[in-house]
C-alpha cells in the first residue's frame, strides 16, 4: 500500500538520495574497495546508481514493485539496492543459506516482480529457475541465463533521479531468520530509515573506513549506508574468515567493523592476532546474540577500548548501545548490560498484563522509537500482537537498572520450561562460557514423549579440554542451582550458524537429538 506522495518539487526523504548527495559532495574520494581489490570512486558509484535506476524505471520498476536481490558482498549489490529504491521499488534480500524452495516461497509471498543477480549467486539463480515460476531476472554483469542490465544501463546518461516513493512507503521487506517455512516479512519505511541515517554512528574515525565482512543483506548493509553517509568508504569481503579479517584491517587501515559474538571469539582465538597491527581500529560493534562477559574482557585486553555493543531487532532497529566504559558492567545474574537507550528511543519493561515494572524486575522489553517497523507483510494479526499503540513488544526478557541500563536475559519463546521454573538459554550460555573448558556453546530444550522439556547443551571444547557432563552439571548447580544444570552434554567441533549468522538451535537440536 502506498503512503504519502511527494508534491511536485518536494525533496524526498529517501535514504538512497541522501547517500548519493554525500557522494556528489566529494566525487573524487574512494567509496568502495571490492574483495578483489578494485577501488570505486564516489562519482563512479553515484553514476552507476543513477544509470541503473533510470534503466529500471524505464522498464516499469517503480512504486509498488518488489525487487528481489540475489546478491552477495559486492559493489554491484550496493548499486542494485540503491537503484531499485531510487526508482521507487521496495527491495527484498534473498539471504544466502536458505534452500531454493524457501527462497521461492519468500519471493512469491512478497509479490516479487524482478530478481537482480550478481556474479556470486548464478548457481542459486539457476536452481530457482529450475523450480519454475521465477519472476523476470536480470544479471548484474555478464551471465549466460539473463540479460546484463548493467551493460544496458551503461549507455544511459547519469541523470539525477528523485525517488517517487513517499516516507510511509516500504523501502524494504526484511525477513527474520529461519531455514524452513517462510520467515516473517518486516516492512521498513523510507521515512524511518532516513532517520536512521541521521542518527549516525560515533567513534568510527574521521572519515570512517568500514570493513563489511558479514552479509550486506543484514546489519553490515545498514552500516555501509551509515559509513557512506558520513563521508567514509567501505571495504568489502565476501565473508568472514578471521585471518583474512585481521590482514584486511591492517592492510586497509580499517577503522570500524561489525561482528556477531561468535565471530568475535574466532578473531580472538586466531594465532595471527598478537602480531597484527590494529592501530587504525577505532570501533568494533558487536551484537545479535548474547555475549560472554569473560570473552568480552579478553577482547578488551586484546583490542583495547574499542568495543561497542548494539541491542536491536529487525522490528525495532536500534534500541540500545553500550560503549567501552560499559563492557564490564553486569547484572545480578552476571549478564552483561546491552547499554542505554539510543537517542529517540523509549524503553519499558512490562509484565504479562502490560503493567510497567520498576528497575530490577524482569519482564518483556517494550520499545517505542522513530525507527520501528511499519508492520509485518500481509500479517495484520501478528502486527497487532507485536506493534501496539506505536510500541514494539520485543519478545525479549530483560530488566533495567536504576541508571537506565538494560540487561537481556533471553527470548520469551526460547525459554525452557522445566520442573521448578524457567531456564533461559542465553543466561545459561553466559554462565557456561565462563567455564575454562568451554570455548563456545548453545543451550536448547528437548521434549520427551510426555512433552516434558529437558535442558541440553552443545559445547565446543576449549583447546586441550574435554568437559564431562558431571563436571558441567556441578559447575552450573553451584552457581545457578540444580534446575539450570544440563541433562545432556553434546561435544561438537563447531556451532552451526543460520543465514543471519546466529547459532542455529533448530539444526543442532535436529542433529543431536533426532
Amino acid at each position: 500500500m502506498s503512503g504519502q506522495r511527494k508534491a511536485p518539487g518536494e525533496r524526498s526523504g529517501d535514504y538512497a538520495e541522501a547517500v548519493l548527495e554525500v557522494l556528489s559532495a566529494d566525487p573524487g574520494r574512494a567509496a568502495v574497495t571490492t574483495a578483489e581489490g578494485r577501488v570505486i570512486g564516489a562519482e563512479e558509484l553515484r553514476d552507476q546508481v543513477y544509470r541503473l535506476a533510470g534503466e529500471l524505471a524505464e522498464r516499469g520498476t517503480g512504486p509498488g514493485a518488489t525487487v528481489a536481490l540475489l546478491t552477495g558482498n559486492t559493489a554491484e549489490a550496493l548499486v542494485a539496492r540503491y537503484a531499485a529504491n531510487l526508482a521507487g521499488a521496495r527491495v527484498v534480500s534473498l539471504y544466502e543459506g536458505m534452500s531454493p524452495p524457501v527462497t521461492a516461497r519468500i519471493m512469491a509471498s512478497v509479490d516479487c516482480t524482478l530478481v537482480l543477480v550478481d556474479a556470486g549467486r548464478h548457481r542459486e539463480a539457476r536452481e530457482l529457475a529450475a523450480l519454475g515460476g521465477m519472476p523476470g531476472t536480470l544479471s548484474l554483469g555478464p551471465a549466460g541465463f539473463a540479460e546484463d542490465v548493467l551493460a544496458a544501463a551503461a549507455g544511459r546518461p547519469a541523470r539525477v533521479l528523485r525517488c517517487p516513493a513517499g516516507p510511509d512507503d516500504d523501502w524494504c521487506v526484511r525477513h527474520t531468520g529461519g531455514t524452513t517455512g517462510v520467515p516473517k516479512g518486516i516492512r521498513m519505511s523510507h521515512g524511518a530509515y532516513r532517520q536512521t541515517l541521521e542518527y549516525g554512528i560515533s567513534g568510527v574515525g574521521t572519515p570512517p573506513r568500514y570493513l563489511a565482512c558479514t552479509s550486506l543483506a543484514h546489519l553490515a548493509g545498514i552500516l555501509t549506508d551509515l559509513t557512506l553517509y558520513q563521508g567514509g568508504d567501505v571495504v568489502l569481503r565476501h565473508g568472514f574468515e578471521p585471518g583474512d579479517v585481521l590482514a584486511t584491517i591492517e592492510r586497509e587501515r580499517v577503522t570500524h567493523t561489525w561482528l556477531l559474538p561468535p565471530l568475535l571469539y574466532r578473531l580472538l582465538d586466531h594465532p595471527a592476532l598478537p602480531d597484527t597491527d590494529l592501530s587504525s581500529l577505532r570501533r568494533v560493534t558487536y551484537g545479535g546474540t548474547a555475549a560472554s562477559p569473560a570473552r568480552l574482557r579478553q577482547a578488551v585486553r586484546a583490542l583495547g577500548p574499542v568495543l561497542y555493543s548494539w541491542y536491536g531487532q529487525a522490528e525495532a532497529q536500534y534500541i540500545t548501545e553500550a560503549g567501552p566504559e560499559d563492557q564490564e558492567v553486569t547484572g545480578p545474574g552476571g549478564e552483561p548490560t546491552v547499554g542505554r537507550a539510543m537517542p529517540g528511543v523509549e524503553i519499558t519493561v512490562r509484565d504479562a498484563g502490560g503493567a510497567v515494572l520498576p528497575p530490577g524486575e524482569r519482564g518483556e522489553v517494550v520499545v517505542r522509537s522513530p525507527y520501528v517497523m511499519s508492520g509485518y507483510w500481509k500479517r495484520p494479526e501478528l502486527t497487532a500482537e507485536v506493534l501496539r499503540d506505536g510500541w514494539v513488544y520485543t519478545g525479549d526478557v530483560g530488566h533495567l537498572d536504576e541508571d537506565g541500563r538494560l540487561y537481556i536475559v533471553d527470548r520469551i519463546k526460547e525459554m525452557i520450561v522445566v520442573v521448578g521454573g524457567h531456564v533461559y538459554p542465553a543466561e545459561l550460555e553466559g554462565l557456561l562460557l565462563s567455564h575454562p573448558a568451554v570455548a563456545q556453546c548453545v543451550v536448547f530444550g528437548v521434549r520427551d514423549a510426555e512433552s516434558a522439556e529437558h535442558v541440553h547443551a552443545a559445547v565446543v571444547p576449549a583447546a586441550g579440554h574435554r568437559p564431562a557432563l558431571a563436571e558441567v552439571r556441578e559447575f552450573v548447580t553451584a552457581r545457578k542451582g540444580r534446575m539450570y544444570a544440563p541433562e545432556a552434554l553434546h561435544l561438537v567441533p563447531e556451532i552451526p550458524l543460520t543465514a543471519a549468522g546466529k547459532p542455529d538451535r533448530r539444526l543442532l537440536r535436529s542433529r543431536l537429538t533426532g
